[in-house]
């Protein structure tokens, strides 16, 4: 029988090895076509950046968790689990950052041709690089505080000062500075998840409304082919809801391992969580959205990726 630590080593680093290929090919897809001149929809540029954090997720801690897994302990001096542990939290904090984006972005693109969110429509676009830009100065700014806190590891046992976590450790010196990064990290957090559930549940409304009026005008048979926009913002539903249901077993799992000693099958339990949904958003992306496969049919198919040779302007969804 094949032991445990062995099982563990391999799911972390088949995760790492199926996620990061995936975020890669979204990557260089979407790099060939900017760097070629091709016309990229907006929504596009959100979703490269997406896969761009979810590669430093699945980079940052993935192959140390692999190696951890089979007991290897010791593995980063205090400057190595200071650097690990901000790239991760960075990354962790950037994918959520980036998922709030999207899931605004797509239910103003999605919302009703009216005056009030014409406006939106028309003023929203303009601030999409700005709005990333603040994602990632946020996301860095938010977690410095990583580069205080994390040593590494000191012995193998508890003290009231320190926290062993496997390869590092946290200082927590006192309860009232654990409070308070505990607020620092969770309150942001909580407003994004808000906002995250608040515009699905709006996008699943106008996706009900949407299919009601169709049905009353189009036979059943009609039915079956959804419109590209729609099949768009189903699949963007489905990634923001797997999102939102890892990072919740995530943090609850977290918030537990915490409040206690942390004992080893939390430790991997936690960390196997956080990489799931880098794992699985590309592969979500590439099957559900039709307009990635007409990129990559475009740029290993016939036509030539020149200048002069543009796709066709896709739609801003």
């Amino acid at each position: 029988m094949i032991p445990m630590d062995i099982l563990l080593s391999i799911a972390f680093f088949s995760q790492i090895g199926i996620g990061v290929q995936g975020n890669l090919f979204l990557l260089y897809l979407f790099s060939i076509l900017f760097f070629t001149g091709q016309n990229l929809r907006l929504i596009d540029l959100i979703l490269s950046q997406l896969t761009l954090a979810n590669s430093l997720v699945l980079l940052s801690k993935g192959f140390l968790q692999g190696l951890a897994a089979l007991g290897l302990k010791n593995l980063l001096d205090d400057i190595g689990c200071k650097i690990v542990f901000y790239l991760h939290r960075v990354g962790r904090e950037l994918s959520l950052c980036i998922t709030c984006l999207l899931s605004g972005f797509q239910a103003i693109i999605i919302s009703p041709q009216n005056y009030r969110f014409m406006k939106l429509k028309t003023r929203g676009p303009r601030y999409i690089i700005p709005s990333i830009l603040f994602c990632w100065i946020y996301s860095m700014l938010q977690n410095i505080v990583i580069l205080q806190i994390l040593e590494g590891p000191r012995s193998t046992r508890n003290t009231s000062e320190t926290k062993i976590y496997w390869y590092c450790s946290v200082n927590s010196a006192t309860d009232i500075s654990a409070s308070l990064h505990a607020i620092v990290f969770s309150l942001p957090d909580a407003v994004c998840i808000t906002f995250i559930s608040l515009t699905s549940g709006y996008k699943v409304y106008l996706l009900y409304k949407h299919h009601k009026r169709v049905q009353q005008l189009h036979s059943d048979r009609f039915l079956l082919r959804a419109s590209p926009e729609t099949r768009a913002t189903q699949t963007i539903l489905l990634l923001v809801i797997i999102f939102v249901a890892f990072y919740l077993l995530n943090s609850i799992l977290t918030a537990w391992m915490h409040s206690m000693t942390p004992r080893l099958w939390l430790w991997h339990s936690s960390a196997f969580l956080a990489s799931c949904f880098p794992m699985v958003s590309p592969f979500v992306l590439i099957s559900g959205d039709s307009q990635i496969l007409k990129y990559y049919r475009a740029v290993h198919g016939r036509k030539s990726l020149h200048p002069g040779n543009k796709l066709p302007r896709p739609r801003s969804s």
